[in-house]
């Protein structure tokens, strides 16, 4: 009886070490997917309509996150990728934006915006000239890089030229986004000289004009959209030619035929990349290797249909019912070229969305605009206070900033500016916080506002002045649809589901945040973490 329970115990730990020895090779493959302006509720709003292979599936196989949340402002697309991918914040780096203004010139500056580099596939220096010299922090995907001696090949995909560029890090084998121009997919000096042939095969196929060509109507019957407001709200825009913001859109085909870009605002911008995302395992052989590789994709037209519509809209719903269809072919894809239980896929956001204002008070909300004369009533108290012009240059990202040159030629120091601009602000009904950044570690605001305008301000590229407008106060350029910036549940709490490799199915309601996301890729991944990291492991994921 002793020898049997002595060989029984052996057999039994030589399972658990077979085991762990499987769990603990690599991925052949990490696909990291941010779904643009993905609010976390619709993971849930919509998951009755959604079939078994999509998010259901993520669901089901993978562990889901039920309370992440972005641990800065503003909450917007290049923060949100950036943050992901280095596990750290806007202070740490540097990018401050989707734009920022020059805090020495008043200029303003787009945050992949790159002089030294030539376009790739397009001859708009606009869509072309990107790189991501603006980024102060390695990435996951540079770890990956550096940890196999630039043997792992890193792809970013993205319609938007920083979700593709910054993602993808300082040196990956390519990144690729949309020319709206041509209808193709391009990229930049920076990373080769030429197209690969199998991208030009792919541009040349004119996918594009394939998806639209029948127009845009409801994937399912319109009655069932019961999760949305009714088609043609006022508070929604229209796109191409449509007269009305109501289905269906049929001259879709002859709007894009006219400007390719006009993609972007359907869900067929979403099919678009994900082919193009497909098409890259294949171009570069992900997956296929010794070393572990990574495709970073991101979803954008969500985001470009979300600020169209709103995210009550029947719009917005038909888009995450298609994508939920375009995600179970691609995650099929995977299964089938790279294997099923030798890839990694993790799906996140970048950042949520507010609801439309005039949807907020029709259904007796409080919600109102926010910066509507708010800048010339503050140069206008400046000089009554100060005799002087020309004191501000902007705000921008929710942020003032002042021209410092100007402040000094005239005698003035900041700290006189600033306590005037500060307490013309905070007595301004739509404002709640109105904080000098230089001094907001001892301002009186409460948690978890204080350590988000902290992590957000980067004292070289952020402005003087942080304003945090009162809860559902959207810019006056949304006037219809909406938008997003600010530290609130809206905009700032994200979806997490990770399936693949060495995950267990589960769920958890424990508090985590974006910048948890890269530590816990490199903990599954054995690598370092990137070099401006903040976030920690999630425990319980890799436990």
């Amino acid at each position: 009886m002793k020898i049997r329970g002595i060989v029984a115990v052996l057999l039994f730990s030589g399972v658990i070490f077979s085991s762990a020895q499987q769990i603990e090779q690599p991925p052949k493959l990490v696909v990291g997917m941010v779904v643009d302006q993905m609010r976390w509720d619709q993971l849930y709003r919509f998951e009755k309509h959604f079939g078994e292979g999509g998010f259901n599936r993520l669901l089901k196989e993978g562990y889901n996150f039920n309370n992440v949340m972005i641990n800065y402002i503003p909450t917007v697309t290049a923060l949100g990728h950036t943050s992901v991918y280095t596990g750290s914040v806007p202070s740490i780096h540097g990018i401050a934006g989707n734009d920022w203004t020059d805090r020495r010139t008043g200029q303003n500056v787009y945050c992949t915006t790159d002089a030294s580099v030539k376009g790739v596939g397009s001859s708009s220096e606009k869509i072309g000239a990107h790189s991501p010299h603006n980024l102060w922090s390695t990435t996951i995907t540079d770890q990956l890089r550096m940890a196999s001696n630039f043997r792992s090949k890193v792809v970013g995909v993205s319609l938007k030229d920083r979700a593709a560029i910054l993602p993808a890090g300082h040196n990956p084998t390519a990144a690729f986004w949309f020319d709206e121009g041509t209808g193709h997919f391009v990229t930049s000096s920076y990373y080769m000289n030429e197209l690969p042939e199998w991208v030009r095969k792919f541009n040349s196929k004119d996918i594009g004009s394939q998806l639209v060509r029948n127009g845009w109507n409801t994937l399912k019957d319109i009655r069932e959209y019961k999760e949305s407001t009714e088609d043609n709200m006022p508070w929604e825009n229209t796109i191409g030619s449509a007269k009305e913001p109501v289905f269906p859109y049929s001259n879709l085909a002859k709007d894009y035929n006219e400007k390719k870009g006009v993609i972007r605002s359907t869900p067929f911008g979403n099919t678009l990349t994900l082919r193009m995302a497909e098409a890259s395992l294949e171009g570069y052989q992900l997956g296929r290797g010794e070393e572990t590789d990574f495709l970073v994709v991101n979803i954008a037209s969500t985001d470009y249909v979300g600020h169209t519509f709103g995210p009550n809209s029947i719009e917005v719903q038909d888009t995450y019912l298609r994508l939920d269809k375009d995600l179970e072919i691609f995650l099929n894809a995977l299964d089938q070229k790279v294997g099923k239980g030798n890839y990694l896929f993790f799906l996140t956001s970048d950042h949520g969305a507010a609801h439309s204002v005039a949807y907020m008070k029709q259904n007796k909300m409080s919600s109102d605009f926010f910066d509507k004369d708010l800048l010339s009533g503050l140069e206008k108290e400046l000089e009554t206070l100060l005799g002087q012009k020309d004191l501000i240059y902007t705000i921008d990202n929710y942020q003032v900033y002042f021209n410092e040159s100007s402040i000094m030629k005239n005698g003035l120091s900041l700290e006189q500016v600033s306590k005037a601009t500060t307490d013309y602000l905070n007595r301004d009904p739509r404002v709640l916080y109105a904080v000098d950044l230089s001094k907001v570690g001892s301002a009186p605001i409460p948690e978890p506002i204080k350590s988000r305008i902290i992590n957000g301000y980067n004292w070289q590229r952020s402005g003087h002045i942080q304003i945090i407008s009162h809860d559902a106060m959207l810019p006056s350029y949304s006037l219809k649809g909406t938008t997003h910036s600010v530290w609130n549940s809206y905009d700032a709490h994200i979806p997490l589901i990770f399936m693949g490799k060495g995950i267990s199915q589960g769920q958890s309601s424990k508090p985590y945040y974006m910048t948890d996301i890269a530590p816990t890729l490199a903990q599954l991944l054995k690598i370092e973490n990137p070099s401006g990291n903040i976030g920690e492991p999630i425990v319980e994921l890799l436990d």
